[in-house]
């Protein structure tokens, strides 16, 4: 599962300790973003909805500054 740098900066910004908390974080503020981020979110959650638990905990979720 790749997740582009946008959706991985996103994924830091509402992480959790786990993929549900995550996942819970991101949607809590669907309705609060713009309409081209919340398309980003909606791409990312679909993303993190795919995979499991596991392979959330191994995935290294870094924020890049670009």
């Amino acid at each position: 599962m790749y997740f582009t740098v946008e959706e991985e900066n996103l994924i830091c910004m509402y992480h959790k300790s786990d993929r549900r908390r995550t996942s819970g974080a991101i949607r809590a503020t669907l309705s609060d973003m713009s309409e081209d981020m919340a398309a980003l979110a909606r791409q990312a959650l679909d993303k993190l909805d795919a995979m499991g638990d596991a392979d959330f905990e191994a995935q290294p979720f870094h924020f890049t500054d670009e």
